[in-house]
């Protein structure tokens, strides 16, 4: 890490340590209140005017001639096909892949763009009108979730974990329907998994047996689009809102 990156970090550090008067955290909290409902509203009505959509993860480090970028341009393209609209992070990398493979597919194309201070700058093959901003992550991903009715996750890092595991977890609680998650990957998916069964539920008894099957790992835009059908054959799809 380069030494201003350093010193960037620690100024923050001593930012946030810094004493406030508690008129100047309430001000802050107040008008940070505000921000994050504007961000709820104008994603809920953007969001709620867009039909069934399958939310495709993946790393923003991603390069264009990557064979997982490619594989993720021809998934949205499949998905787009098969009837649903693709949403994404909107950035660039898998995310970039997702929503141009459901741009050439001529379907909905939904970029959620988050603030960050390197890698995410938006797209260009998000639909005009479907192009939303945000600063907070939680936010974010509750339009993920709430308006998605599958999940397809590429190979990512922590972003791409935390959003995955998000998924899984409120599956798990029965908080959203059980839609299809789908790792795409087994040379990078397998270990992690392994890891699951072997250590977080044989060893520890942490999760049960059966919540392996709140997930599919698979390698082919194919499979993809199989898992998606298969599971939509028994229900009428419609909206998760």
């Amino acid at each position: 890490m380069a030494a201003d990156q350093y010193q960037n970090d620690d100024e923050r550090i001593q930012d946030k340590l810094k004493q406030k008067t508690w008129n100047e955290i309430r001000a802050n909290d107040s008008w940070a209140i505000f921000k994050i409902m504007s961000e709820f509203v104008n994603g809920y009505e953007t969001m709620g005017r867009i039909g069934p959509c399958v939310s495709i993860f993946g790393s923003a480090r991603t390069k264009p001639d990557d064979k997982y970028y490619l594989l993720a341009e021809k998934i949205a393209f499949k998905i787009s096909k098969a009837g649903y609209g693709v949403i994404t992070g909107g950035g660039p990398g898998i995310m970039e892949a997702g929503n141009k493979g459901a741009h050439h597919g001529g379907g909905t194309s939904v970029g959620l763009n988050i603030e960050l201070p390197f890698e995410q700058h938006y797209n260009p093959y998000i639909d005009r009108d479907k192009n939303l901003n945000f600063d907070y992550f939680f936010v974010r991903k509750v339009m993920f979730v709430k308006y998605s009715q599958g999940f397809v996750v590429m190979p990512g890092g922590f972003g791409t974990l935390d959003e995955m595991f998000e998924a899984i977890t409120l599956i798990q609680t029965k908080k959203i329907a059980k839609f299809p998650i789908i790792l795409v990957g087994t040379e990078f998916w397998t270990g992690l998994m392994d890891w699951v069964k072997a250590v977080m539920i044989d060893k520890f008894k942490n999760a049960s047996p059966e919540d392996l099957n709140l997930f599919k790992i698979v390698d082919t835009e194919d499979e993809v689009v199989e898992v998606l059908d298969t599971f939509y054959k028994k229900y009428e799809l419609s909206p998760n809102f």
